[in-house]
C-alpha cells in the first residue's frame, strides 16, 4: 500500500548541495536555544558549559552520519517512518506516527508557542496566564490559516535560516557593546569550580541535545537532493559544523553579558540582553525574530504533521475518517484540526507547570530517544536484510558508532524518565496508549482492499 502511494507521486531530485545544506540548517536551528541555555546554566553553570555544547553537537553528528547512511541507501520522504517500518514492520511504523502525532509533532507545537508567549510576555508585561492564552492563541490562528488554503510559512526556509542567524548576530553584538563600554556584570567571567551531580548534567545535556535536534528530519530531504553519493553528509554535518559554531557564540554572549546567574534565572535571556545593550528597541528585535521563528516552525510542523497523520489514518479502516483529503480547499482538514486541537490541549495542560516550555520539553523527551535508539536499531537491521542495496555513505566503525548511539539513546531515555518531571510520565503514557489503540483498530483485513485504493 505504501510502496503503491510512493510510486504515484515520487519526489524528484532538485535540490543542491548548498541549497540542501541551508535547508537543513533550517530544520535543525531555531530559537528553542534561547530557551535551553537558561536551563543548562542553571544545572551546571560554567563547569564545562561550552565544553558540554560542543560535545553533544559531537554526539548528534555520530547520530546523524547513521541517518545519513540510511537515507542515502532508501532515500524517502517519509525519513524515519520509513527506516522503521522497513526494519521492524508496519506496527512499528504506524506506532511512531501516533508517537508523532500526540507526542513529537504536537508537543514541539506546544513548545515553540511557549517560547513565543514567554519572550512576548517579557516585552508587554502579562503574566503566566496570559502567557498561556497568548500560546493558544498563536495555535489556533495558525490553525485557521492552514484551513483557509494557507500551505506555507511566512518566510522560505533559505529566509528563516538567514533572519535566525541575523537575530542570534545581534545577541553577540549586544555583548560586544556592553563590553566595549564597559558595562558588562562583574560576575560575567567567574567559573564554577564543582562539578554537577550526574541528574544535572544529563538535563544539561537533554536540553542541549534539545537544541541540536531535527536532523532525523533533515533525513527527508533525501529523495530531493541531486548529489545521492555524498550530498546529504555534506548537507547533514555540514548544518550541524555550523550550527555548533554559532551556539557557542550565541551561549557565551548571553553567559558574559547576563553572568551565569542571570542566564539561569532569565524566561528570556536574549530579550534581557538586547534590552540592556539597546533598550526598548533591541528587546523589540529580538522579540520579533523569535516570534517569526516560532510561527514558521508552529505552521511548518502543523503542514508535515497533518499529511504524516493524514497519510497513517487511510491505511487504518477505523480512522478513515481523518484519513480525507479536503479537495476543495487542497488540505487534509481533519487531519489539522487533530493536530492543531491535540497541541493546544497540551498548551492547556502545560500551562498548569511553573513552565510550560520546559513541560514540554519533559514530555517529548523520553519518546523521542526511544525512537532514535529504534533507529539505530534499524540501520544494524537493515545492513543484515538488505545487503545488497547501495549504500553510497556508509557508516564508519560499524557497528560501533550506531551501538554506541544507541546506547546513548537508551540512557537519554530512562534518564528523561527519572530525571525530569512527571511530564515526561505523561508522554511514555501516551504512547502506550498508542500502542494499545493500535491493536484494537486491527481488523482482519489490515490493509484496504485493492477496489478500495484503487
Amino acid at each position: 500500500m505504501i510502496e503503491e502511494h510512493q510510486a504515484e507521486a515520487a519526489p524528484r531530485r532538485h535540490l543542491g548541495v548548498l541549497h540542501a545544506t541551508v535547508l537543513a540548517l533550517g530544520m535543525i536551528m531555531t530559537t528553542d536555544t534561547l530557551k535551553t541555555a537558561p536551563t543548562g546554566a542553571l544545572s551546571i553553570g560554567t563547569w564545562h558549559f561550552y565544553g558540554t555544547w560542543v560535545l553533544g553537537g559531537l554526539i548528534s553528528m555520530v547520530g546523524a552520519f547513521c541517518y545519513v547512511e540510511m537515507a542515502t541507501a532508501f532515500p524517502d520522504p517519509g525519513g524515519d517512518y520509513n527506516f522503521l517500518r522497513k526494519a521492524y514492520g508496519r506496527e512499528v511504523g504506524l506506532l511512531f506516527a501516533w508517537s508523532r502525532f500526540s507526542i513529537m509533532h504536537t508537543g514541539w507545537m506546544a513548545l515553540m508557542a511557549f517560547m513565543f508567549a514567554d519572550y512576548a510576555g517579557n516585552l508587554f508585561g502579562f503574566g503566566h496566564g496570559g502567557r498561556t492564552v497568548f500560546a493558544l492563541a498563536t495555535i489556533l490562528a495558525l490553525m485557521g490559516l492552514n484551513l483557509l488554503h494557507v500551505r506555507r510559512g511566512f518566510l522560505t526556509q533559505a529566509g528563516l535560516v538567514g533572519l535566525v542567524t541575523l537575530g542570534f548576530a545581534a545577541v553577540v553584538v549586544a555583548t560586544l557593546k556592553l563590553a566595549l563600554t564597559g558595562q558588562l556584570p562583574h560576575a560575567a567571567l567567574v567559573v564554577t569550580a564543582s562539578a554537577p551531580g550526574l541528574g544535572k548534567y544529563t538535563v544539561a545535556l537533554i536540553y542541549i541535545f534539545l537544541a541540536y535536534g531535527g536532523w532525523s528530519d533533515a533525513a527527508t530531504l533525501s529523495a530531493e537532493v541531486r548529489s545521492d553519493k555524498r550530498g546529504m553528509l555534506i548537507a547533514i554535518m555540514g548544518s550541524l559544523a555550523a550550527l555548533m559554531a554559532i551556539y557557542l557564540a550565541l551561549n557565551a554572549a548571553m553567559m558574559i553579558g547576563l553572568t551565569p546567574a542571570g542566564l539561569a534565572a532569565s524566561s528570556a535571556p536574549a530579550a534581557d540582553l538586547m534590552g540592556r545593550a539597546f533598550g526598548p528597541v533591541g528587546k523589540t528585535l529580538i522579540v520579533a525574530v523569535v516570534g517569526v521563528s516560532a510561527i514558521a516552525s508552529i505552521n511548518s510542523t502543523l503542514i508535515v504533521g497533518a499529511r504524516t497523520t493524514f497519510a497513517a489514518a487511510r491505511d487504518i479502516p477505523r480512522l478513515a475518517a481523518i484519513g480525507q483529503w479536503d479537495s476543495a480547499r487542497g488540505v487534509p482538514a481533519r487531519a489539522v484540526l487533530a493536530e492543531a486541537g491535540f497541541a493546544m490541549l497540551l498548551v492547556i495542560t502545560g500551562g498548569f507547570a511553573p513552565s510550560g516550555f520546559n513541560a514540554m520539553v519533559d514530555y517529548m523527551t523520553p519518546v523521542y530517544w526511544l525512537f532514535v535508539m529504534l533507529s539505530m536499531g534499524a540501520l544494524i537491521v537493515l545492513r543484515w536484510r538488505h545487503p545488497d542495496t547501495p549504500r553510497p555513505v556508509k557508516t564508519p566503525l560499524f557497528p560501533l558508532f550506531p551501538g554506541l548511539f544507541a546506547a546513548v539513546s537508551l540512557y537519554m531515555f530512562v534518564a528523561g524518565l527519572f530525571d525530569l518531571g512527571v511530564g515526561a510520565l505523561y508522554g511514555a503514557g501516551v504512547m502506550l496508549v498508542g500502542a494499545v489503540l493500535l491493536m484494537m483498530a486491527r481488523t482482519p483485513s489490515k490493509v484496504r482492499a485493492l477496489g478500495q485504493s484503487g
